[in-house]
């Protein structure tokens, strides 16, 4: 459990996602689309599933494989998101038409390039919290009232790292090329899986009967089969049967490994969000840009109106480190973890170049209110920021993954 920034004021309990109702998402895009090109975008409403899924669903329906469908940001599968994918070659009639599980069709339109991962602006969130204290109201507005003078801390949060809880350990494996290590993070750990037929599939694996294993594993489980069955052909090549595993699944765990160590840094940083250290990578909320604080008093101002904020690191072979005491706590991460910058340029196209991330984010279009079904909350976020960073400090929980 990562520290709060308010740990000093009471939170108002509650849960989230009781029903996919309780939690809508819908993505503000960064632009419209012209109206001409050779890509659909194409606007979804999906409904307990993966946004990996949901492309999944459009690829075997329309016989385009799943890397040429773009997409601008990844969605939770409890609750209901809107977002838009990219689809290349097909009329918008033909995706009007279709008729998928967990997802309806509600509008496209033509554009000329492929939707990639961070095009969009940010997100909203409506959110039901239910079974909160009977003074919830009050005590959530105390909170709010810190996050949006002091802004929301950035984390990234157990949501980032899986079903299971454990992306960023695979994606660490892969990093030291511990390929048996990260082989065996995928598989899981039984004690963490409530599907019996699924952990017995695990407990199988642990034993070293993979036979069994394969046997029993849920269909649903496809990266883990095909991981068995090469292992099955080739017992003990690992590597080779990592192969398996999609170039995108295999960068996403590398991702959640870099956002754990991000976390890390951050939580060090909790009590000075919302202030610059000299030698800080100040980060530019209207554009995304980073300059180096050479005068921490000269930039209290633009500290203070939510113009800059303390930047934090997302690890890469090209991203810039900071100077003085922010460095130092970057560096000390590292140590800890036994890898530096260079360790991140991996080959095979998984090198991971790293860039800076704010420390803290503006929490905006905000509403709470209190009904008979508990504490209703509106917001809106920057891209890349998860609502549960917000929910965290209101509840005072961490949601489990």
């Amino acid at each position: 459990m990562h520290a709060y920034l308010t740990a000093d004021l009471p939170g108002t309990g509650g849960v989230i996602k009781e029903t996919p109702e309780d939690f809508l998402v819908e993505e503000i895009p960064l632009y419209p689309p012209c109206g001409e090109g050779e890509h659909t975008y194409t606007h979804i409403e999906k409904r307990g599933l993966t946004t990996l899924e949901a492309i999944r669903r459009f690829s075997r329906s329309l016989g385009i494989p799943d890397r040429e469908i773009g997409y601008a940001g990844m969605k939770d599968a409890r609750g209901i998101t809107r977002q838009t994918l990219s689809i290349p070659r097909v009329e918008p009639d033909r995706l009007l038409a279709l008729s998928l599980a967990g997802i309806r069709v509600l509008s496209v339109s033509r554009h000329r390039n492929k939707l990639k991962p961070g095009h969009l602006a940010g997100n909203r969130f409506s959110i039901r919290v239910r079974g909160v204290e009977a003074d919830a109201a009050q005590r959530a507005a105390a909170v709010l009232e810190v996050l949006t003078t002091r802004g929301v801390p950035n984390y990234f949060g157990l949501q980032r790292y899986g079903g299971l809880g454990n992306s960023h350990r695979i994606g660490r494996a892969l990093l030291r090329g511990d390929f048996k290590g990260a082989v065996d993070e995928i598989m899981g750990d039984p004690e963490a899986i409530r599907d019996e037929r699924w952990r017995s599939a695990v407990e199988s694996y642990r034993r070293g009967d993979l036979a069994a294993s394969l046997d029993i594993f849920p269909g649903h489980c496809r990266t883990e089969r095909e991981i068995l069955q090469r292992l099955l052909k080739r017992p003990e090549a690992y590597q080779r049967a990592l192969d398996s595993v999609s170039p995108r699944l295999r960068k996403l765990y590398l991702s959640a490994y870099q956002s754990s160590l991000f976390d890390r840094v951050l939580e060090r940083r909790i009590d000075g969000i919302d202030t610059l250290e000299t030698g800080d990578l100040a980060f530019r909320h209207d554009n995304g840009a980073c300059f180096l604080v050479e005068d921490r008093t000269a930039e209290a101002d633009r500290v203070r109106d939510f113009r800059i904020s303390p930047s934090g690191p997302m690890f890469g072979c090209k991203m810039k480190l900071p100077e003085g005491l922010p460095r130092e706590i970057e560096e000390a991460v590292l140590l800890e973890e036994g890898v530096e910058p260079a360790s991140f340029g991996l080959p095979g196209g998984l090198g991971m170049e790293g860039e800076r991330r704010p420390l803290r984010i503006p929490l905006r279009e905000l509403s709470a209110e209190m009904d008979d079904d508990g504490l209703l909350l509106h917001f809106s976020l920057p891209r890349g920021a998860y609502a549960t960073s917000v929910l965290r400090e209101i509840v005072k929980s961490d949601f489990p993954a």
